[in-house]
């Protein structure tokens, strides 16, 4: 008898509004006996339904919705998820993306915990949740009756999977995947590794930002936190020079590798810890045009948040303070803890620390391949200040 999973008084409001997940101390008694990651019926407490998921005891999300129809069923499925990232990669098309994006973004595309990027003809997946991986397969299968890729390749090491007791997983689902695919984002050739490059390859999330901060790459730019070079190879279009900056070889090698691509000749590479080498600046009064802070996230949990606040303030003080007069930091942050809000605060401290006289030129958020859901604050993650030193 498939799960039945009864939610407390009042806990209904926030699924009935459109969110995904409910959460193990919401529900009020589960009936029913199936196997963990099988379909199981959300109902209110009144017993009203709700809606239907992915159910797995060994998580905090007790339950991913994806379905509020009652009369949906295992012999569905197929069907669905080939109608959902139909209707998930139409959006891509009429956005005009072709050649690499998003596919399908998890919960803001009504597919709960499944991630699918494309570069060129590779698609990338991302299973994040037991439901999910038990699923792969028949997802992958419908993404080759979709796009008929080249390849498919299981990018599953996300951190999440241990919060669903499940181990990292990695490899081949379809076809063949070569070590590099290039691709062409914003005009620009770059080769990316999609089996052991950051995310699923690359930050696709950033793609119009990197185009937006075009126009503010003049003279010498410093693009910290570099990774493979997107940022980088956008400022060198407008740029006389552009220092990228990553404590990881291997990513500072595939800038280099992305710069000849490209034929271009001014781009410098520098390994180091970007807090080391922010500081180093300044102790030789050095300042650079533009400014570009794009880290990892400082914090993956609430309980982060402090410290993560402490370390945001403190690169982007450095790089408020690395900026000429009359130039430009460009800052994002990538963690959903560290909200909207909670980012302009830490400017305004960081700016006041710093001694500058700062204002804010641009406030922009994550490509539009990756949509949020109002309900899910969860969705909506990226911020991305462009600011002037004045």
């Amino acid at each position: 008898m498939p799960y039945t999973v009864y939610l407390k008084k009042g806990e209904e409001k926030r699924i009935k509004d459109g969110h995904a997940w409910v959460y193990a101390n919401e529900a009020a008694r589960i009936e029913g006996k199936d196997k963990n990651g099988s379909l199981a019926e959300v109902r209110a407490f009144d017993g009203k339904f709700i809606g239907k998921g992915y159910i797995n005891h060994l998580s905090k999300i007790l339950v991913r919705v994806f379905s509020r129809d009652e009369d949906y069923c295992d012999e569905c499925e197929k069907q669905l998820y080939i109608e959902r990232i139909s209707e998930a990669n139409a959006l891509r098309i009429r956005l005009g993306y072709d050649d690499c994006y998003r596919v399908v973004f998890a919960e803001a595309d009504n597919v709960p915990a499944l991630i699918v990027d494309k570069y060129s003809d590779i698609l990338v997946m991302q299973c994040l949740s037991l439901g999910i991986d038990k699923r792969k397969q028949m997802i992958a299968d419908c993404l080759v009756e979709l796009f008929s890729p080249k390849g498919i390749y299981e990018r599953s090491d996300s951190p999440v999977r241990a919060k669903e007791g499940l181990e990292k997983s990695c490899g081949v689902l379809y076809g063949e995947v070569p070590d590099r695919v290039v691709i062409c984002e914003n005009g620009l050739k770059l080769a990316v590794d999609v089996k052991s490059g950051q995310k699923t390859g690359y930050f696709l999330d950033q793609k119009e930002n990197r185009l937006a901060s075009r126009r503010y790459a003049k003279g010498s730019v410093l693009d910290c936190f570099s990774n493979s070079g997107g940022f980088s190879l956008n400022a060198a279009l407008s740029a006389t020079e552009v220092t990228a900056v990553d404590i990881s070889q291997s990513a500072l090698d595939s800038v280099k590798e992305n710069a000849e691509l490209n034929g271009f000749s001014n781009i410098t590479a520098v390994c180091g810890d970007v807090f080391q080498i922010l500081r180093a600046y300044k102790a030789e009064n050095k300042r650079f045009d533009t400014v570009i802070l794009d880290p990892p996230a400082f914090c993956k949990s609430a309980a982060e948040i402090k410290d993560a606040y402490r370390g945001y303030k403190d690169i982007n003080i450095l790089g408020m303070k690395a900026v000429r007069r009359g130039g430009f930091l460009i800052t994002s942050s990538c963690s959903h803890y560290m909200t909207l809000p909670l980012f302009e605060k830490m400017l305004a401290e960081a700016a006041k620390e710093s001694g500058r006289i700062v204002r804010n030129i641009e406030i922009k958020c994550q490509s539009p391949d990756h949509p949020s859901l109002l309900v899910a604050d969860e969705t909506n993650y990226l911020k991305f200040f462009v600011l002037q030193v004045i």
